[in-house]
C-alpha cells in the first residue's frame, strides 16, 4: 500500500475534524476560560482562575439541576413507551403507508420548535377541549394543566419524540426476520419472540433513542419558559437568563460546563453498564 492510499483515510477525516475544531473545540475553549473568569460585562472578564464559580453554580442552582434530569428521564421514558410500538407499527404492519407513516414523524420538524411548543401552549389552555378531558379524567382537578411539570414533560416528550422513533425504526428495519420465523418454528409465543430475539436485537437502537433524546431535553429551556412558567424552570432556563438578561457570562458559563459535565458522567456510566459493545455481543449471541 502506497502512502497515499494509506493517507486517503485522513483526507476525508479532515473535513469533519476541522469542522468540529473551528466550531465546537474553539468555542469550548473559550467558554471554558470565560468560566474562571471574574468581572462584568461593564467593566470587563479578567482571568482569575474563579473555580468559586463552578462550586456556586451547583450550590445555588441544585434544585433546576434536578428537576432538569427528572424531567428529561420522565419525557424520556415517555418517548420510549410510544415511541417503541410505533415503530415496531411502522416498520412490521404498515406495508405500503411506512413512507406515510415515516413522513408524518418528521413533518413536526418542518414547523420551527418554537411555534410547535407554542401550539402546546394553545392545546394545554385552561379553556381547551384537551384540558376539559384530561380534568373529566381526573388528571386535572384544578382545570389546569399549564405551569406544571406535567405541561413540560408533555411538551418534551411531544418535540423529541422522533428521535426517539427514527433510531428505534432503524434497528427495527435492519432485523432478520428468517429468526422471527425460526421462534415460532419452535413453538415460541409473540411475547417470547419479541422479549428474546425482538428485543435484545433492536437494544443498540434503544439506547440511541434514549441518547438523543435526553441529552437535548436536559438543557432544553423552551418548554420550560411557555408551558412551565417560572415555577418549573429548568438549568436552561438558568443558562438562558445568564447569558441574555442578567448578562453575567462567567456564571453562564459555568453552569453550562457543569450541566455538559453531569450529562458526560452519566453517559459513560450509563454504557458501562448498558453499553453498545455489550449488546452488540449479545446481538451476535444471538444470531
Amino acid at each position: 500500500m502506497t502512502f497515499r492510499q494509506r493517507t486517503i483515510p485522513y483526507w476525508l477525516l479532515a473535513p469533519g475534524l476541522l469542522w468540529l475544531v473551528i466550531f465546537f473545540v474553539v468555542p469550548m475553549y473559550y467558554m471554558g476560560e470565560l468560566s474562571l473568569k471574574t468581572g462584568t460585562v461593564q467593566t470587563g472578564y479578567e482571568l482569575t482562575w474563579a473555580f468559586s464559580n463552578y462550586s456556586d453554580a451547583i450550590s445555588q442552582y441544585s434544585e433546576q439541576f434536578i428537576r432538569s434530569f427528572w424531567y428529561a428521564g420522565v419525557a424520556t421514558f415517555f418517548c420510549l413507551l410510544i415511541g417503541y410500538p410505533l415503530a415496531y407499527a411502522i416498520a412490521f404492519k404498515a406495508g405500503r403507508w411506512k413512507n406515510l407513516m415515516l413522513f408524518a414523524v418528521v413533518a413536526p420538524f418542518f414547523t420551527t420548535y418554537l411555534i410547535r411548543t407554542i401550539a402546546w401552549k394553545t392545546i394545554l389552555d385552561d379553556s381547551s377541549p384537551v384540558v376539559s378531558v384530561i380534568e373529566f379524567l381526573g388528571l386535572a382537578p384544578q382545570g389546569h394543566v399549564l405551569a406544571t411539570s406535567g405541561a413540560v414533560i408533555a411538551g418534551l416528550t411531544y418535540n423529541f419524540l422522533p428521535f426517539m422513533v427514527l433510531p428505534l425504526f432503524t434497528a427495527l428495519e435492519r432485523l432478520d426476520r428468517r429468526l422471527l420465523e425460526a421462534g415460532k418454528d419452535l413453538y415460541a409465543s409473540t411475547f417470547q419472540t419479541f422479549w428474546r430475539i425482538t428485543l435484545p436485537l433492536t437494544m443498540p437502537g434503544i439506547i440511541a433513542g434514549i441518547l438523543l433524546t435526553f441529552i437535548p431535553a436536559a438543557g432544553d429551556y423552551v418548554n420550560a419558559t411557555f408551558l412551565g412558567g417560572t415555577s418549573q424552570s429548568m438549568i436552561g432556563n438558568v443558562i438562558q437568563s445568564k447569558y441574555l438578561v442578567v448578562t453575567d457570562y462567567s456564571e453562564a458559563a459555568a453552569l453550562s460546563f457543569t450541566l455538559m459535565a453531569i450529562i458526560l458522567v452519566a453517559l459513560l456510566v450509563y454504557i458501562k453498564f448498558a453499553g453498545t459493545s455489550a449488546l452488540m455481543g449479545e446481538e451476535e449471541e444471538a444470531r
